[in-house]
């Protein structure tokens, strides 16, 4: 048995239980993680229960991903989990304590989700707010500048990765330009590449280190004015040499209607760009069918980076819930106070 899946997919599942047919699915297609939504979502229990049954379908400890970025964007919500602020309204609020809190936010995740079994948050939000920013992602961005993304984003991956939880960074290589909704829609950016490199791709390029990245549904005319970046072997070029990124490179969700084709094209598309994993996250057994079989097996670099990405995973680190829950319920208080 292998150390880390060998199908170049990361896929989610129907409801709150494992089916017969998908965990025979999962057992054959060996993706290399999966990711839950809040279908998958019930109770502590029940998605403890769930986690361990997606891991032994495959037979080893796949990583399971999650969105809880907080704000209209976490899977996990009240009575049985914390609720949160959108990202860029708390940092406005905590002021000159904006990294310390989001880093504080981010360790009481983490601490929620290995609790539960999932060992990785598509988190932190490395796109750059801006005036013509589609409000489905505008208060999920950590700020306008480069420099202050980038900060808050270092903050929020570092306190994932204390906590035992991999972070995902999203969405490479910016979709803060975006002015329509990659679910519905594809966008298309039209801004010359030196301005792009100055500023969208500059919080990523500050965080390359990091081990795993989600793509972006966006044609950046000045790389590819034919492909969005999830499909365009320029942009995953310009990914990879321009930005530094040599992490695991996922695609944002096949199932979104800003690309066309069949979900089997759609992954296939991805691959031959250079992505190293097709994500579908809607739980339709078909469709997954389609895309494991489009998507194949990770090839030897993929493999490599897949590895490595693994490699990051660590024992939380010991953390005393209650004291950070004060120290930022007091951080709040304060920037509300104003």
């Amino acid at each position: 048995m292998s150390e880390t899946g060998t199908g170049a997919t990361i896929f989610g599942c129907a409801g709150p239980d494992l089916s017969e047919a998908e965990r025979a699915f999962f057992r054959d297609a060996d993706p290399f993680g999966f990711i839950l939504f809040a279908r998958n979502v019930e109770s502590p229990d029940q998605v403890r229960r769930l986690t361990d049954a997606l891991r032994q379908s495959v037979g080893r400890d796949a990583p399971i991903f999650v969105d809880q970025e907080g704000g209209r964007v976490q899977r996990l919500r009240a009575p049985h989990w914390r609720e949160w602020l959108p990202p860029l309204d708390q940092i406005r609020q905590t002021g000159p304590r904006a990294a310390e809190g989001m880093a504080i936010r981010s360790r009481i995740i983490a601490w929620e989700l290995r609790a539960v079994g999932i060992d990785g948050n598509c988190a932190p939000c490395a796109d750059l707010a801006g005036d013509a920013t589609h409000p489905f992602l505008r208060n999920r961005c950590y700020g306008e500048t480069a420099e202050q993304v980038a900060i808050m984003a270092r903050h929020v991956a570092e306190a994932h990765l204390q906590g035992g939880v991999l972070p995902v960074i999203k969405h490479m290589p910016g979709h803060g330009r975006s002015a329509a909704d990659t679910h519905h829609d594809l966008p298309r950016v039209d801004v010359p590449a030196q301005i792009l490199t100055d500023t969208d791709f500059a919080p990523f390029r500050a965080l390359n280190d990091l081990p795993l990245a989600m793509t972006a549904h966006i044609v950046f005319s000045a790389h590819d004015p034919d492909r969005p970046a999830t499909q365009s072997p320029a942009m995953i070029r310009v990914i990879r040499d321009q930005i530094g990124f040599a992490g695991l490179l996922m695609t944002d969700d096949l199932n979104m209607q800003a690309l066309s084709g069949t979900l089997g094209e759609r992954a296939a598309r991805a691959l031959a760009a250079g992505c190293d994993i097709a994500l579908h996250c809607k739980g339709d057994l078909s469709e997954m069918q389609a895309v494991a079989t489009a998507a194949g097996q990770m090839g030897p670099d993929s493999l490599r980076r897949a590895s490595a990405a693994l490699t990051w995973r660590r024992d939380p680190d010991d953390v005393d819930i209650p004291a950070l829950e004060a120290k930022l319920a007091q951080m709040l208080q304060v920037g509300a106070d104003g």
